[in-house]
Formats: structure tokens, sequence, C-alpha cells
């Protein structure tokens, strides 16, 4: 009987031991698996915000669609200006006299395309609305919409997708764990998004340390 409790007692001991290296490296390999991914998720919407500022500044707005955004990129192009200071004498009639005048002149120099110019010889941007790493080619959620922002009205886009998406092999525990995160080290909420329908920003809700590696 003491043999056999004993046996009972190392193999109690073998599986709860097993079970506390499976958590500890259960964790560091979804934090692994998170890290690359969002990384790569992270350039992407790095890639619309690009473009989106790119398209706003042709059109006065952003793009609601990929479709939209990605032919823009395709056959787009940025004005090159510059501005200068001039004059000319213009008569008035209270003074009865020729006036100088101030003005600015603001001449074309150049059209350069929105394809070299954010991409150069990379076409990733045909596949802008694909989500990386995601299964089966899940695409991200865009909007774009006008808002009234302190008397005036605004031009906002979003774009997102779920952490679920990117983390679809990962254990849910961690998952649910991931999304309630809240910490100024980590990418707060259930989503990674760019930009926002509610706020005229188009700031990330990713960590700087994202920044850093996306730099490197």
């Amino acid at each position: 009987m003491k043999t056999i409790i004993q046996i009972v007692l190392w193999i109690a001991c073998i599986g709860l031991g097993y079970m506390i290296y499976n958590s500890v490296t259960g964790s560091i390999k979804f934090n692994e698996a998170k890290v690359e991914r969002f990384g790569k998720v992270i350039a992407k919407l790095k890639d619309i915000r690009n473009s989106q500022e790119a398209y706003k500044s042709a059109n006065g707005k952003y793009a609601n669609d990929f479709p939209s955004l990605i032919t823009f990129i395709d056959t787009g192009s940025y004005v090159i200006t510059q501005q200068r200071d001039s004059s000319f004498m213009r008569y008035d009639k209270t003074y009865q006299i020729d006036l100088q005048q101030d003005t600015v002149i603001v001449d074309t120099l150049d059209f350069v395309s929105v394809k070299d110019s954010l991409f150069k010889n990379d076409t990733r941007y045909k596949d802008l609305a694909t989500v990386p790493t995601a299964p089966n080619g899940e695409k991200f959620t865009m909007k774009a919409d006008i808002i009234e922002k302190s008397g005036y009205r605004a031009p906002v886009f979003e774009a997102k997708v779920d952490k679920s998406v990117v983390l679809y092999d990962q254990p849910k525990d961690l998952l649910t764990r991931e999304n309630a995160q809240m910490s100024v080290e980590e990418v707060n909420g259930s989503e990674i998004k760019v930009g926002s329908l509610t706020e005229v920003s188009t700031s990330g809700n990713w960590p700087p340390i994202y920044d850093k590696k996306n730099d490197q």
C-alpha cells in the first residue's frame, strides 16, 4: 500500500510540475507570437494611414473603402508647390494714388506619383486590406466619415482588426487576458486600430515599442 501511495504521489508531482512548466512556457510562446504578429499588423496599419493621409491631401477627405484607396495609390499624384512673396501696385480710390499690395504667389513645381512616394518599387499596397498572418485572408475593417468638432466639419477614418483574428490559434484564456489589457506598454482593448471615427486623430492604439521595432 505504501508503494502504491508513493507511486501516486510521484505521478501527481510530475503532473503538477508539467502543468506549471506548460503554464510558464505557454505564456512565453503566446507573448512571442503576439509581438511578432502585432508588429506585422501595425506595419500594415501604418501603410493604410500614410495612404489615407495622401488621399486626404488630394481629395479633402479620407477614402471609405480599400478599392478607392488602392486605385488612388496607383494613379494619384502629389503636387509639389512653392510659395513666394510678391507685390503689385493697385490704384486706391480713397487716396487717389497707386498703393503697393502684398501677396503670396503659389508656383506648381512638379507632380510626384503617390505610389512611388509611399511604396517605391514595392507592390504591397495592392494587398492593403488583408490582415497579415490571418488564416483565411481576413480583411481590415475600414470606414471614413465627416464629424462636427469645435464648430467645424472634420474628415476622419478608422481601420481596425480584432485581436482574435490575429491570435486565432492561441489559448482562449490567454486571449481573454490579452483583450482586457489596459497598459501603456500594451495594445489596449480587443482591437488593433489606427484613426478614430469620434475624434480627429490618425494615431494608433499601440505602444511606442512597436514604432521602434518597425523603424529598425
